[in-house]
């Protein structure tokens, strides 16, 4: 008798945690500040591990242009169970932004925005079109299934390098508009969950007066504290690193990579007489607040990286 072969199962959750993996092992090798936050907490005794810290969301920047922008990436992640909330308008800046649920409690939530780049002047438009003119959307072919492959694109170049010039005469309008066509996918930020943290550490308020004593400095924009109108979520951010960026042709130019942000979800006024110990996401607000995000985006504009 002949025995059907086995068939091996994909598990979404290992390929999901596999990929959440990949993006902040290469965030972090980016972005020095993410390693100084870590030892000031071990120095500290804050936590014993990094493996301890809460990822409150992880953001991402992109176009919105066809076959590319978030119909294209919210692919990736709802593949892997996330699910779509709330959407938010940045005016000024021309940006649309959603937010997405995890599958489970403990991963991080998705914080996905893109430029309405149709807003933007006819120079910048032809800039932006004659490097993302996509004749399909690139998800559609990736094979969701192999971590590896959806890592690699994550970080890989959807377009060709841009020149220096065009990279100035984009910061000029639109200073994200400059950071995408150069950082493409790259994780822009992840966030540490400060209201897990043990006490003396576990307000937004203690959290950055321990980090600014260890050197850091941090998004003034809106002020130092970015707060919602209920006051319920708190949220503070470094100013992004700067790297020496290669453009086309070989010009070497200093450039806002990514940074680092801090958020404490206050519990919700029905569940305050919750025992701390049974407190959990659920008990605490949930979601984003234009007001605080349209200031965080700032951490990587010049107003914050020249200071």
């Amino acid at each position: 008798m002949i025995s059907s072969p086995t068939i091996q199962l994909v598990n979404p959750a290992q390929t999901l945690n596999a990929v959440l993996g990949g993006l902040m092992r290469r965030y972090s090798e980016r972005v020095p500040d993410v390693q100084k936050v870590f030892d000031a907490m071990l120095d500290a005794g804050v936590i014993q591990s990094p493996d301890e810290i809460e990822n409150d969301h992880i953001a991402f920047r992109t176009m919105g242009v066809p076959n590319l922008g978030l119909a294209s990436f919210e692919k990736i992640f709802m593949h892997y169970g996330y699910e779509r909330r709330d959407e938010y308008n940045f005016i000024e800046k021309k940006l649309s932004a959603y937010w997405y649920s995890p599958p489970t409690p403990k991963l991080p939530r998705i914080f996905a925005s893109e430029l309405r780049v149709n807003e933007l002047s006819e120079e910048a438009q032809r800039i932006i079109h004659r490097y993302t003119n996509m004749a399909s959307d690139p998800v559609d072919s990736l094979d969701l299934a192999d971590a590896e492959a959806v890592d690699h694109f994550l970080h890989q170049p959807l377009w060709t390098t841009p020149t220096l010039a065009d990279y100035k005469t984009l910061l000029k309008e639109s200073e994200y508009a400059a950071w995408v066509i150069y950082n493409r996918y790259y994780l822009n930020h992840f966030t540490i969950s400060v209201h897990n943290l043990k006490p003396g550490y576990n307000t937004i308020d203690e959290f950055v007066a321990f980090l600014e004593n260890r050197g850091l400095r941090f998004n003034s924009a809106g002020g130092t504290i970015k707060v919602s109108p209920d006051g319920g979520l708190r949220q503070a951010s470094t100013i992004a690193q700067m790297i020496d960026a290669e453009f086309a042709g070989g010009d070497i130019f200093r450039i806002a990579g990514s940074y680092v942000e801090f958020a404490e979800r206050r519990i919700l006024p029905q569940f305050h007489d919750l025992p701390a110990d049974q407190i959990t996401r659920q008990h605490r607000r949930e979601g984003f607040e234009t007001g605080n995000a349209d200031k965080i985006f700032e951490s990587t504009f010049t107003t914050q990286t020249g200071k």
